[in-house]
């Protein structure tokens, strides 16, 4: 009985990608929130303890990089893991530089998520990751 100490938010503006993320996650036990937008996700009142970001680089109005450094101003404190269908160098430089705990290259495996999210619950229980 292991209890996933996690719930993943999942902001992505591909509805597909939010239904999909939520099925394989919820079959692997992890309570799952999905926001279609940055903005849909801060007019939340979600409480973020004990959560975990899984974020799209690009999104309408304010990108995953921009929502999560705005986050963070605010003295959010949860790991992230950051996801894009383009391959480039600067975001993925941006997103080890904000404290990621992965960069997943869309499509990406199932394994490859479930990896992410097992490296972010361990990050989460322990001491936090240091500030990037």
């Amino acid at each position: 009985m292991d209890e996933k100490p996690l719930t993943v938010l999942v902001v992505d503006d591909d509805e597909s990608v939010r239904r999909a993320m939520k099925r394989l996650l919820m079959s692997n036990g992890y309570q799952v929130l999905t926001f279609e937008s940055a903005e849909s996700l801060l007019q939340s009142s979600l409480s973020w303890d004990k959560v975990c970001l899984l974020l799209d680089i690009r999104l309408p109005t304010l990108s995953g990089l921009e929502l999560y450094a705005h986050l963070a101003s605010t003295g959010v404190n949860c790991p992230v893991i950051f996801m894009t269908a383009h391959d480039d160098l600067q975001w993925m430089e941006r997103a080890e530089e904000a404290g990621a705990v992965a960069f997943l290259r869309k499509p990406f495996g199932e394994q490859s998520l479930l990896s992410a999210i097992t490296l972010a619950c361990s990050r989460k229980k322990g001491t936090d990751a240091p500030p990037g």
